[in-house]
């Protein structure tokens, strides 16, 4: 049985104090939350801050990326190693606004992967279509390569600490959200490619997340998907109400 992740990426939000008062505000909110994995991603300069105020909560911390070397000259940058220093079990990975933005490609994505499962990170793997994409039928040829380049050198056993978040594009921050069959479609088809990459046994056994303008009013029928084993939140991740009814969809 997978047990399902909700994830909140607060994006480029919340100084120091604005992010202690939304983990605190959430907390108690979601302390008796049973049977599900709650993850929050702060910006790199709280992270500290949010993993002291979370330390005995059921909640867990994530950073928004992470670099492919541990160290050296790479200014800017931060390490898997520092992420875990900090707090962290968990990063995001190749999440969309990083490759249309900042070009990452399915090769540093890969890299990236490699690097935080090394260090013993969990990994939100982000991978998803754009509109044009979509538009002209590419949707699981550009899913496929995405996983397939995305976790090439990755064994049966570093597998286990991959979580998929599959994030369409066209759906992120705009409040179009794919239907549930889309997104159950979608799914499957993804579960399909790690069985054919690896075996049916890691493929029923890893984790899928929808990413793409979820909010409390769609989780429900999202949820209820065979092959949807929780969500990427974004903008409703940021009110600790809002993002306190989605991890507690099942209530």
């Amino acid at each position: 049985m997978r047990k399902p992740v909700i994830a909140g990426n607060w994006k480029l939000y919340k100084t120091t104090s604005e992010a202690l008062e939304l983990v605190n505000e959430l907390i108690p909110l979601v302390k008796n939350a049973s049977g599900v994995e709650i993850v929050v991603a702060p910006v790199f300069t709280v992270l500290s801050t949010v993993n002291t105020a979370l330390k005995g909560t059921n909640i867990n911390l994530a950073a928004q990326d992470c670099f492919w070397d541990e160290q050296g000259a790479y200014t800017g940058e931060v390490s898997s190693t520092m992420l875990l220093d900090a707090g962290c079990s968990h990063v995001i990975i190749g999440h969309s606004e990083r490759r249309q933005f900042f070009g990452e490609t399915d090769e540093t994505v890969n890299k990236k992967n490699k690097a935080a499962l090394r260090a013993g990170l969990t990994i939100l793997f982000c991978i998803g279509e754009t509109l044009h994409e979509r538009e002209e039928n590419q949707t699981f040829t550009v899913l496929e390569r995405q996983i397939t380049d995305g976790i090439t050198g990755i064994t049966k056993d570093e597998l286990k600490n991959v979580i998929i978040a599959y994030e369409p594009v066209w759906a992120i921050g705009t409040g179009k959200t794919a239907t549930d069959d889309q997104a159950q479609e979608a799914h499957k088809f993804i579960r399909g490619v790690v069985a054919k990459l690896y075996d049916s046994e890691s493929a029923e056994n890893i984790r899928i997340l929808y990413g793409g303008s979820v909010k409390p009013e769609n989780v429900k029928g999202l949820m209820a998907q065979k092959d949807i084993d929780g969500a990427l939140v974004g903008g409703a991740s940021l009110k600790a109400d809002s993002f306190a009814h989605i991890v507690r969809f099942s209530e």
